[in-house]
C-alpha cells in the first residue's frame, strides 16, 4: 500500500519539507506519482529511519550520500567518518576527566592544581 507524504511524515515523524529535501538531493529516491501526488512505498519509512540514525551520529548529507555510491568511496567515507568518531570519543573522556576531577578538586583555581595540570601534560 502506497503513501502520501503527509502520512510518511506523520509515522516518521519527520516534516514533509525535509522529505522533499533529501528526494532533491538523491538521498530518497523519487517517488511514484498518482494524480500529482507522491506516493510512497513501505520501505521508505525504513529509509527515512535509517537517515534519521545517520544525521543522529553526526554524518553529514554528503556523507549520507556516500553510502549510496561505490563501495571504495564508501569504505574511505567510512573509514575517515570513524576516525573523527574516534577523535571525539577522546575529546569526550578528556573533558570527562576535567570535569570529574574539578567536582573532587579542592583547589581555588582548577588551572592551578598540580593534576589537572599533570592530566593536561599527558593529552
Amino acid at each position: 500500500m502506497r503513501m502520501t507524504i503527509g502520512q510518511l511524515a506523520g509515522i516518521t515523524e519527520v516534516p514533509a519539507s525535509a522529505i522533499r529535501f533529501w528526494e532533491r538531493h538523491g538521498l530518497l529516491p523519487a517517488p511514484e506519482r498518482q494524480g500529482g501526488q507522491r506516493r510512497y512505498p513501505p520501505e521508505a519509512a525504513e529509509r527515512i529511519v535509517i537517515l534519521r540514525k545517520f544525521q543522529q551520529a553526526g554524518l553529514t548529507l554528503a556523507e549520507i550520500g556516500e553510502f549510496q555510491q561505490d563501495r571504495p568511496r564508501r569504505q574511505a567515507m567510512i573509514r575517515a567518518k570513524v576516525a573523527e568518531v574516534e577523535q571525539r570519543m577522546l575529546d569526550l573522556e578528556h573533558a570527562h576527566q576535567l570535569l570529574t576531577h574539578a567536582l573532587q578538586c579542592g583547589e581555588q583555581d582548577i588551572v592551578s592544581c598540580p593534576t589537572f595540570r599533570e592530566q593536561m601534560a599527558t593529552w
